[in-house]
């Protein structure tokens, strides 16, 4: 990979910017009425089901974490997803390589998305130069952390923007992320990124902390639920599967495998598939294998995801999580 050639991200023509980017209104008076309104049928019931599973689970102080596919980030969502981490909604968040990829080149560059039918058959595809150093970059750091840091590719990636501070730090989850304590983490299938393809990619670099956020993700599927000894009548914490097709399901089944093995009650967790179409393994994975409720939402990411936080803001008090 030595050989091949690079060109500046800032040359490449995208297909999205932060022009595109969605605005995070205040919570709306009387937008619970709305919610409570919506028909006690199919996606109705289905929705408000877990707009008061998420509610309930962050008031009893469980998790709330989002994986999301690079779709989510890719249609301009980030803003939302920081305001729910702020407002102690999203306590984790999982991303796929390709959505750490995006969040990279909107932070630092302020577009993101090539044209891969032209750019491909050109040998351009995938071989922006900052684009791969700085993920190669958040892999080191995630490997190899400074004392009193924690490993994982997640933090390595947050960490690395926040010392960058490019004018679009404030649109990249990752950072923010780091910079509220927010759980992050980023999962990779080596050779199934462009960011693979660059000279300064670390095998080992990515594999180690790949590897620590998987142990990550373990930790918070286990606290989805209740430890030997606790109290496990109330609600347990949601997990939700948002436009990832086959990475993150299998990441949180096998986080799932663990955490009951060591023992923890996931009876009453929740799980959301929420996607544009059924894929299989996300309504397998994620919401028929594990203990506990599933539910399944289809719909635009950039129409569903916006009216789920307003209708979880909605029924907080104060349209937030006490700390």
């Amino acid at each position: 990979m030595r050989s091949v050639s690079l060109y500046p991200l800032d040359t490449r023509e995208s297909l999205v910017t932060t022009r595109d980017f969605c605005s995070v209104p205040d919570p709306v008076p009387g937008f619970e009425g709305f919610v409570d309104a919506l028909p006690d049928i199919y996606a109705g019931t289905h929705f408000k089901d877990l707009v008061n599973r998420i509610v309930a689970a962050r008031l009893a102080g469980k998790p709330v974490a989002f994986a999301m596919g690079a779709h989510v980030l890719k249609v301009g969502l980030a803003p939302l997803l920081i305001d729910l981490m702020e407002r102690g909604v999203i306590t984790h968040v999982a991303l796929n390589s390709a959505g750490a990829i995006h969040d990279f080149e909107i932070a630092t560059a302020g577009h993101t998305s090539e044209r891969v039918d032209t750019q491909l058959p050109a040998g351009l595809f995938g071989f922006a130069d900052e684009t791969g150093r700085g993920i190669a970059e958040g892999a080191r750091r995630g490997a190899h952390p400074d004392d009193g840091e924690e490993a994982g590719f997640g933090r390595g990636l947050g960490r690395n923007l926040l010392g960058l501070a490019p004018k679009n730090v404030h649109l990249s989850v990752p950072a923010n992320a780091v910079r509220l304590g927010v759980g992050v983490t980023c999962h990779v299938s080596i050779g199934a990124d462009i960011v693979h393809m660059h000279p300064a990619c670390n095998g080992a670099d990515l594999g180690a902390a790949a590897l620590a956020d998987f142990q990550h993700v373990c930790r918070t599927v286990s606290q989805l639920g209740f430890a030997k000894g606790e109290d496990a009548s109330g609600p347990g914490g949601v997990w939700l599967n948002v436009g990832c097709a086959v990475i993150l399901p299998e990441i949180f089944l096998k986080a799932v495998s663990v955490a009951i093995n060591l023992g923890y009650d996931l009876g009453n967790i929740t799980t959301g598939n929420l996607d544009m179409i059924r894929q299989y393994r996300a309504e397998t994975n994620v919401v028929r294998r594990p203990p506990g409720t599933g539910i399944t939402l289809v719909g635009q990411h950039e129409l569903l995801l916006p009216l789920l936080r307003m209708a979880v803001l909605s029924k907080l008090p104060g349209g937030r999580v006490s700390a």
